[in-house]
This record gives structure tokens, C-alpha cells and sequence, in this order.
């Protein structure tokens, strides 16, 4: 069995509107809600063998506080470029490229191409992946190599408004 993390990065700060995308930093409810969704993550039995993520900074800056969370050791981080604004075609590229010894992955991207990978993968219907919102897809496989579609099934979907606000 195989599971995938599918993380879209906490909330970006807009201060600057001159930084360039991928330099945008994480805004304080980013910096809040990483750690938090971590922490569910952990407490959901999470243990990634390996994290991914794009290269833009709040991508980084909410893998780097996830992967605190989830015992897992931040030099260890994955940058990948393919996972900036990516696709469908992306991700599954990545996937695929990843070691078999690698059971539990997490991967952090962006929207709209992670809502719309989870449901490709998944054949969920989920409408939008908010900001540090994260599925767990499980797989019957042996090997990453047989990533496509429709052949995960959606273990959860966790958001940080599921948890504010009295809720």
C-alpha cells in the first residue's frame, strides 16, 4: 500500500505586490495554520518517507513547518520545479519518479493544479483545496510507477477552518 499527502501551501502574504510570485512569503494566518495542519497530520498517523515541494517560498516555508510537525527532518526537503503552478501531467510525472522504497509521500503545490490532480487521482469531487488543505490518498500498488487516474482512494481532506471558529 501506498499513501500520498497532497498539501497546498498556507496562506501568502500580498504585502509586496512587486515580489515576484514565487518570493512571496507566507502572511501571518499561513504561519499559523501550517504548524496547526501539521499537528492533525501527526496526530492522523502520518510519517512521510520522503516530502516534496515546489520551489516558490510558501511552498517551502509550510513544508518546512509540516515537516517539524511530522518528525520529519527539514535538509531532508525536496525541491522541485515541477511542482511550481503544476498540472496534472507534472504531478504524475514526479510521482513517477519517485523511489519505490518511498511508501508515504507528501508532495505541496498549488491551486488549481492540486485540487484538480487529487480529483484525477482520486475520481473525488472536491471543489477547492484551500490554502495548507490537505488529501490522503492510499493505493493499492506496489510501485509509483502505476500512478493514474481514478486509481487512489480519498483518505481524508483536512482544512484549517475544519478547526477555528468553534467548528
Amino acid at each position: 500500500m501506498r499513501s500520498l499527502y497532497l498539501i497546498r501551501h498556507a496562506k501568502s502574504s500580498w504585502d509586496n505586490p512587486l515580489l515576484k510570485d514565487k518570493l512571496r512569503p507566507l502572511n501571518s494566518r499561513g504561519k499559523q495554520d501550517a504548524p496547526l495542519i501539521g499537528n492533525i497530520l501527526s496526530k492522523l498517523g502520518a510519517k512521510p518517507d520522503i516530502i516534496i515541494t515546489s520551489p516558490a517560498k510558501r511552498a517551502k516555508s509550510t513544508a518546512k513547518r509540516i515537516a517539524h510537525e511530522t518528525g520529519y527532518k527539514e535538509s531532508d526537503i525536496i525541491l522541485n520545479d515541477f511542482l511550481y503552478m503544476a498540472g496534472i501531467e507534472d504531478f504524475v510525472k514526479v510521482i513517477k519518479d519517485i523511489s519505490d522504497k518511498n511508501k508515504e509521500v507528501m508532495l505541496f503545490s498549488h491551486n488549481y493544479g492540486i485540487t484538480d490532480f487529487a480529483n484525477y487521482i482520486s475520481n473525488s469531487d472536491i471543489e477547492n483545496i484551500p490554502t495548507c488543505g490537505a488529501v490522503k490518498i492510499v493505493f493499492e500498488f506496489d510501485t509509483w510507477k502505476k500512478i493514474e487516474k481514478e486509481k487512489g482512494k480519498l483518505a481524508f481532506f483536512e482544512y484549517p477552518k475544519k478547526y477555528k471558529d468553534g467548528k
